[in-house]
């Protein structure tokens, strides 16, 4: 009995497995070329991408994500971007302080009559919020809250890959189209009360106008060629609207996963396509429904494009390149002490190790004439 249960477990997530690849899904994320420099048991970050990255973040992500959780003070502590040793007190440190004065926050004391007015941040204040609130953030970008980054690489499968992958992501221009489309158009349905009283009326003009249609009926007849032609001219032209397509063939993300698709997505107003995204695009897709492309619809537009930003160190700033500068950005902000833990974790190891050496000579020593 337990084994047949068990094949019918498995039967069953087969089946939804399989459902999940028919709609769609997301494709996997993947590596930048060349890796991620922190990965392994002593990978460390590449301070200067990381550095990168915060200017990203402020100059593109900041506008609608918020760090609650990160302090201008971080930047400058041991294992933070702009540490310098000069400055072991990262309050102290010149640029942490020229970052957080970039911005301004309301103040948590009251001026002289009561007010709260808007001051410079101090190192020690948490990074700008871009909202006041979580109804203001939704209100800004149609109904979707942008989640906080401070965290997003431990709340996300892939971590920096999968930042990496959604930004870089996104159809290329060459991708899409626009193409008028009929509009169905309605007649609103008459509600009862207005049907009653039309009935009603009706009734009392009958008599009246079956009178007066006797004697019209030869003129209308005389003139009825000539209104039918000219409503025929002044009929109005069929209501249209634009629809934007994605040729999925000219998606480079789809070819990267291993897929061929051939056929188009329609793209809903006010949502974007990423193959990256957790979705379902089967009501979009026009074409061999068993082939639907993996991914998902996102309010959140495009948001890099190659000289987005101008990196101060002179790197070319591609898609590719900010991407993966602000996805260790966020992976270091995720967690700022991650060198000094692989630091610590490989020294203790090496003394384990040595302990253990020492413990199995000084047992063999103690023990060696001694029968067991």
């Amino acid at each position: 009995m337990k084994f047949l249960r068990f094949i019918s477990a498995g039967l069953g997530a087969a089946a939804i497995a399989a459902s999940a690849h028919a709609a769609g899904g997301a494709l996997h994320a993947h590596e930048p070329e060349g890796g991620w420099a922190f990965e392994g048991p002593v990978g460390e970050l590449d301070m200067a991408s990381v550095q990168r990255g915060y200017q990203v973040y402020r100059e593109v992500c900041s506008s609608c994500h918020s760090m609650r959780l990160m302090s201008y003070r971080n930047l400058g502590e041991p294992g933070g971007p702009f540490y310098d040793p000069e400055y072991p007190n990262a309050n102290n440190n010149p640029l942490v302080k020229s970052f957080a004065a970039q911005d301004e926050i309301l103040s948590t004391e009251p001026n002289d009559v009561g007010d709260y007015d808007y001051r410079p941040a101090r190192t020690s204040d948490t990074f700008k919020s871009p909202y006041p609130n979580a109804a203001a953030a939704r209100a800004a970008n149609g109904g979707a809250l942008p989640p906080d980054l401070s965290v997003i690489t431990k709340a996300r499968h892939g971590g920096a890959s999968y930042i990496y992958s959604l930004l870089s992501g996104y159809p290329s221009e060459d991708a899409f189209s626009t193409r008028e489309v009929p509009v169905e158009e309605v007649e609103p349905a008459e509600s009862e009360a207005e049907a009653e009283g039309d009935g009603a009326e009706a009734a009392e003009a009958g008599e009246a106008e079956a009178a007066e249609m006797a004697g019209a009926e030869g003129e209308t007849a005389a003139g009825e060629g000539e209104t039918e032609t000219a409503d025929a001219e002044e009929a109005a032209p069929a209501r249209t609207e634009t629809e934007t397509v994605i040729d999925v063939s000219a998606v480079e993300a789809l070819h990267h996963g291993g897929g061929h698709y051939e056929g188009e997505l329609v793209q809903p107003v006010g949502q974007y396509y990423n193959p990256y995204m957790s979705g379902d695009t089967t009501a979009q897709w026009r074409g061999d429904p068993r082939h639907t492309p993996p991914g998902g619809f996102l309010a959140m537009p495009p948001q890099l494009s190659d000289g987005r930003v101008t990196y101060m160190d002179g790197t070319e700033a591609t898609v590719e390149q900010m991407a993966k500068d602000v996805a260790n950005f966020l992976q270091w902000a995720g967690e700022p002490k991650q060198s000094q833990r692989k630091s610590t974790g490989l020294a203790v190891m090496i003394y384990l190790l040595i302990f253990a050496v020492l413990l199995w000579f000084s047992f063999h020593r103690i023990w060696r004439n001694v029968e067991h």
